[in-house]
């Protein structure tokens, strides 16, 4: 789809005539991610919207520094242009940041959200562990650069238990196009740079559910509680032993969760 003449890559999947939720991609993901989390919601009658942010694997990846403000009016045009007006919006990690961001600026289209292991502010651990992303995509070596920033997401247990999982998504990822490197460069930046948001959290009116995994060493469930605390429709699950990427170490308990908060 065109939007502020940039393609990006769109899905539109389910029941057309169905309620909407918009699932928003975490920073190194593409749409397909999504997939087993929404496959219950298509069978439930839901419309289903997905889309690579600029920057990310199938989407345009402009060579300029970007903003969550961007992310959020292009996410936005994106339903517009579908004729929808309003939405669930579900976001993991970067998606998350971005959902916010739609949550205070654009409150209007906003049903609910569902915020997963995502921040409203940084530290400089964070930002330091982000700079060694930024680095390992320099190298311009997938696989090295997967396993990298791999001890920072997966947790521990699910990486012990999936270890042959892992090294298939290793591989995968040492096979991409060099652009997919490149847009990561610009979209880990744009984080460190402009995901501080905590001092409009109060403008969300939307019923807020926040999900931490209790072993998220990237964006620890800390930063859920300052959200849980400044959002005040919200509430906060924390999930055992789980990391990171919640959606792929805890699907099950995800989609049930989604499915409740929804209905």
């Amino acid at each position: 789809m065109k939007i502020n003449d940039l393609e990006l890559f769109v899905e539109d999947l389910g029941n057309p005539n169905g309620e909407v939720i918009v699932f928003l991609n975490g920073v190194m993901a593409s749409t397909n991610s999504w997939y087993a989390i929404m496959k219950p919601f298509v069978k439930l009658g839901y419309r289903i919207i997905l889309h690579d942010f600029k920057g990310q694997l199938k989407s345009d990846k402009p060579a300029c520094a970007y903003t969550f403000e961007e992310h959020a009016k292009e996410t936005v045009q994106i339903l517009k242009n579908l004729n929808i007006d309003k939405a669930h919006f579900v976001g993991t990690s970067y998606g998350g940041e971005v959902a916010l961001n739609i949550g205070f600026r654009f409150p209007e289209i906003v049903k609910s959200l569902v915020i997963i292991d995502s921040v409203s502010e940084t530290d400089q651990d964070m930002v330091n562990e982000i700079n060694s992303w930024i680095d390992l995509c320099e190298k311009k070596d997938g696989y090295a650069f997967f396993w990298g920033m791999a001890k920072s997401i997966y947790g521990p247990k699910f990486m012990k238990e999936n270890m042959a999982f892992l090294e298939q998504r290793a591989e995968a990822t040492r096979h991409v196009d060099p652009s997919y490197l490149e847009g990561q460069i610009i979209l880990y930046k744009t984080f460190n740079d402009d995901v501080y948001m905590t001092n409009r959290l109060n403008e969300i009116k939307a019923p807020t559910l926040i999900i931490c995994g209790k072993d998220d060493i990237l964006k620890p469930p800390k930063f859920s509680k300052i959200m849980q605390e400044q959002i005040e429709d919200s509430i906060l699950v924390l999930l055992e032993d789980c990391g990171h990427v919640a959606i792929f170490e805890k699907s099950e308990e995800i989609i049930e969760l989604i499915k409740n908060w929804i209905n």
